[in-house]
């Protein structure tokens, strides 16, 4: 508060000097007219009416002179209150300081003013960059809107297809369970041996990953039982006088045999991994 008061002070103390500046001036111009005017009527009025003229003139003048006077005094009386200088010189010293405050608030004001332009200008450039990159922004949301789309379009599909191979891997798998199914069972059919298998793999029947020794059994059991039906039928036919004898079954995983005029039908050999016992009620199964 106390600055803004003596911001006031100083400014209306400026006020007073550059109105009494004005009122100098306008008197000076004033006084000078008249003056003009007075030498131009002096030539036309006689001695006596210039003298009036004269006295009334000077009256005028005092009265305003007085009249200047005592409102020059009351300024000042006023300019003294509020500074509290009652020394005159010591006034207008203060007024010249003043006066020069005010003129560098001025030139500070315009360098303020510059500057202000020149951040705007800083602003306005800013804001197109702004706007420059909110349409870039539009744009790469666009592009991204586009690559999702495509993302979406390419994930259906391949949904799809995942739903198709979904169906083919159930149906593989449920023939492929079928499959274990039916080889266990013609593995315990055909009496197969586990002990092998069991040594090597372990208890856990029939996988994926076994599949192939289970099947190399069962096909090692199918030839041993050929071998051994072959066997049967030969006996049977030497039993019986001008009987042919059969030909031998093939062997799994051997191929056809070339056909022969004369086969010979030997016994088996010791290459049959059962044992006699189970070969014997083999044989006598086969017979009934």
């Amino acid at each position: 508060m106390l600055a803004l008061k003596e911001k006031s002070d100083k400014e209306m103390v400026q006020y007073n000097m550059e109105l009494k500046n004005i009122r100098r001036t306008l008197e000076h111009d004033r006084k000078l007219k008249e003056f003009m005017t007075v030498k131009a009527q002096e030539r036309e009025m006689d001695e006596e009416s210039l003298a009036r003229k004269r006295k009334k003139d000077a009256a005028e003048k005092a009265e305003k002179a007085e009249e200047a006077i005592t409102t020059y005094e009351q300024a000042f009386e006023k300019i003294r209150e509020v500074t509290s200088i009652q020394d005159t010189d010591k006034l207008v010293k203060r007024f010249i300081e003043v006066e020069d405050q005010n003129f560098a608030l001025f030139n500070y004001v315009n360098e303020l003013n510059n500057s202000i332009e020149s951040i705007q200008e800083q602003i306005n450039t800013v804001k197109d960059d702004i706007n420059k990159f909110k349409m870039e922004s539009v744009d790469l949301e666009n592009e991204r809107k586009k690559i999702l789309g495509e993302l979406e379009e390419k994930l259906e599909t391949t949904n799809t297809l995942k739903g198709a191979y979904d169906l083919k891997y159930d149906g593989t798998m449920k023939t492929l369970d079928q499959l274990k199914s039916g080889i266990d069972s013609l593995f315990n059919k055909i009496n197969c041996d586990r002990s092998p298998i069991v040594e090597m793999l372990g208890e856990a029947g029939v996988t994926e990953t076994n599949m192939m020794q289970y099947l190399g059994i069962v096909e090692q059991r199918t030839n041993e039982l050929l071998q051994l039906f072959a066997f049967v039928q030969a006996r049977e036919a030497e039993k019986q006088e001008g009987a042919v004898v059969p030909q031998p079954p093939s062997l799994l995983g051997q191929g056809p045999q070339p056909p022969v005029n004369t086969i010979t039908v030997a016994p088996p050999t010791t290459g049959i991994t059962s044992s006699q016992h189970t070969t014997k009620a083999t044989a006598e199964r086969l017979r009934e």
